[in-house]
């Protein structure tokens, strides 16, 4: 039987999910009488936790806004993601230090080597670490699974949904986790079709470790720099090749990684830039507010739009008007 103190415990975080409770649907899910229920209701209000009672047909307990911020209770799942959150949010301010390292303190053994498991294992394209969007977060179990997998080189069944909507089941080889642009990714190797592949884990929806191992290739590179590769040479309408006088740096202020793949060239100081592109009309702009010399490689119609943009530009600037422009 639980002791009294979990069932106090289990109250409160029944009443933390919000809403009204009634008293016989909490002496239902704690397994006590009515009476117990309204005991365990004053020992939360000894411990200066705003409980409320309703009165009424549909009357019972509920918490109220308090002097005192109760004690989260927390499942592993949102646990763990409050810790994810915190710990790649954008920044390193004091308040979200203390607050990791006061959850990681009660959090249980094996959840704190499962998460050291995913921190070793992931990346960041960019030194700033920023969190992932809602609407792109991985499924906390899925993210542990596969983090799991790349630690121990483990082979990995997954089931994806792909950005047309096409569904898909097969078995990978992760080499890495990354974090880019709000979004997180696995890299790895597709054995069926000896490829490497890289996936959205906000798109699988399910995660599964195979038995036996996988022996990661030689010369494996860098799981955030691939992931920048595979992204700046992923497939479009257009291959882009442009000559730049200026730093990879001083590129990446507008073209940044995972859009454009720059190579220095410190001889000359010009850089060799590739990218993707299906609109080559946004280009034009982009190249001017670099504000560096560039010439266009190919193809041939980018460096007649640049022209049209520069003729445009002429003649707004030579144009002298009184009042509004006719």
């Amino acid at each position: 039987m639980p002791r009294p103190t979990t069932r106090v415990l289990t109250l409160l975080e029944l009443l933390q999910a919000g809403g009204t409770r009634t008293v016989t649907e909490l002496a239902d899910r704690l397994g006590v009488n009515e009476r117990t229920v309204r005991r365990y209701i004053d020992h939360l209000i000894d411990l200066d936790i705003p409980v409320e009672s309703v009165r009424g047909r549909h009357g019972g307990y509920r918490l109220t806004p308090g002097y005192r911020l109760p004690p989260l209770m927390l499942t592993d799942d949102e646990a763990l993601a409050v810790l994810l959150g915190l710990i790649t949010a954008q920044g390193t301010g004091t308040a979200s230090e203390t607050a990791t390292a006061k959850i990681r303190r009660v959090l249980p053994r094996r959840l704190a080597d499962r998460l050291d498991t995913l921190l070793g294992t992931l990346a960041f394209t960019t030194p700033a670490r920023p969190a992932a969007a809602p609407d792109t977060a991985p499924d906390t179990g899925v993210l542990l699974t596969v983090a799991d997998a790349v630690s121990h080189h483990r082979p990995v069944t997954i089931r994806y949904i792909a950005a047309d909507g096409h569904r898909s089941e097969r078995t990978f080889h992760p080499h890495g986790l990354v974090t880019h642009n709000r979004k997180w990714y696995v890299t790895g190797t597709d054995p069926a079709i000896g490829e490497e592949r890289t996936f959205r884990l906000d798109r699988i929806t399910q995660a599964t470790t195979r038995p036996g191992t996988f022996t990661p290739p030689a010369g494996l590179q860098d799981p955030a720099q691939d992931l920048l590769t595979r992204l700046a040479t992923a497939p479009h309408r257009h291959h882009v090749i442009l000559h730049i006088q200026g730093t990879a740096a001083q590129i990446h202020t507008r073209l940044p990684p995972g859009f454009a793949l720059v190579t220095d060239s410190p001889q000359d100081g010009w850089s060799r830039v590739e990218l993707h592109a299906d609109h080559l009309d946004q280009l034009p702009p982009v190249l001017a507010a670099l504000d560096l010399p560039f010439a266009v490689e190919q193809p041939a119609e980018l460096r007649d739009l640049v022209v049209a943009l520069a003729d445009r530009l002429t003649r707004s600037a030579l144009r002298k008007t009184t009042g509004r422009p006719g």
